[in-house]
């Protein structure tokens, strides 16, 4: 075995014990931050618990199969079978809703007036399908024209509250604060995402209804988020009042109301809906006092 053999395996030798050292320093250095790391996270743990909610435990829903269907804690207020949860706009609250029940749908009848929900609600989730009839004529205000009254704070069978306009806005003009999406006369909605007639609209509606003082004086305004066809057209927009067609929005003192699909009186063909139904909202839970 010669001198020159004896040398390298010596060198091979010195660099495995090199390596080893090294892998041994390097694990341990691999511990030493893993226990450092451990000890940081369950400090940090602790710091976070002040800020760390349990309870109230938001409640189960269970979602419909598709967004258009009511989840189980939603008020169904149309289903396609009957007008049960309607009556006709006016101070005769025993009068039925007259507007047609047929093919799963409902049509506006122009003579019977507006329909009105027998409940009455205060905060909630709306959802709302219409359809603007293909065979649609007139121009302007006097095309499709009805409303969703977020609330109707009168019995006399007035357009008396908050109204969500409802219009064939699809290549028809009008003033822009009276278009479909609009809080009509208040609000201009963000976009017009309408379909062209003989198609079904689809309205998501999250209302907050106005609070009053003992004195009847206005505490907080209501507020509106809607969306059209899946595209937010008002974006929770603070209400000056109810509505006006003529002269600026006023607040009058009011309670929890009933909803009402208005019956407009232009001499177009009558709208149709379908499948409304509505989830009343809680007040939400204040989780933070910082």
């Amino acid at each position: 075995m010669n001198s020159h053999f004896l040398s390298l395996c010596k060198r091979f030798l010195l660099f495995c014990f090199s390596c080893q050292l090294f892998v041994s320093t390097v694990n341990a250095q691999a511990v030493a931050d893993s226990v450092a790391k451990a000890k940081r996270d369950r400090e940090n743990a602790e710091k976070a618990k002040p800020t760390e909610i349990y309870s109230p435990v938001p409640p189960i829903v269970t979602p419909g199969k598709t967004d258009a269907e009511p989840p189980s804690d939603a008020i169904v207020l149309f289903d396609g079978r009957n007008l049960d949860l309607w009556r006709a706009e006016g101070p005769d609250s025993n009068r039925a809703a007259g507007w047609k029940v047929h093919d799963r749908i409902m049509t506006v009848d122009k003579k019977a007036k507006g329909i009105m929900t027998r409940q009455r609600f205060s905060d909630y989730q709306l959802h709302l399908e219409f359809r603007i009839p293909e065979n649609i004529t007139g121009s302007g205000q006097a095309r499709g024209n009805s409303g969703v009254f977020l609330a109707c704070i009168s019995d006399s069978g007035s357009d008396v509250g908050y109204e969500l306009q409802i219009l064939d806005n699809y290549n028809n003009t009008t003033y822009v604060n009276g278009q479909v999406g609009s809080i009509y006369k208040q609000a201009i909605p963000l976009v017009n995402p309408s379909r062209k007639p003989g198609e079904w609209q689809v309205y998501e509606v999250v209302w907050t209804a106005p609070r009053f003082k003992a004195d009847g004086s206005l505490d907080t305004p209501g507020r509106v988020t809607a969306f059209l066809n899946g595209v937010l057209v008002e974006n929770d927009f603070i209400v000056k009042g109810i509505t006006q067609y003529i002269g600026k929005p006023y607040y009058k003192n009011h309670g929890a109301a009933p909803i009402k699909l208005q019956a407009h009186g232009d001499p177009s063909e009558p709208i149709s809906f379908r499948n409304i139904w509505l989830r009343p909202l809680a007040a939400a839970h204040p989780c933070c006092d910082w």
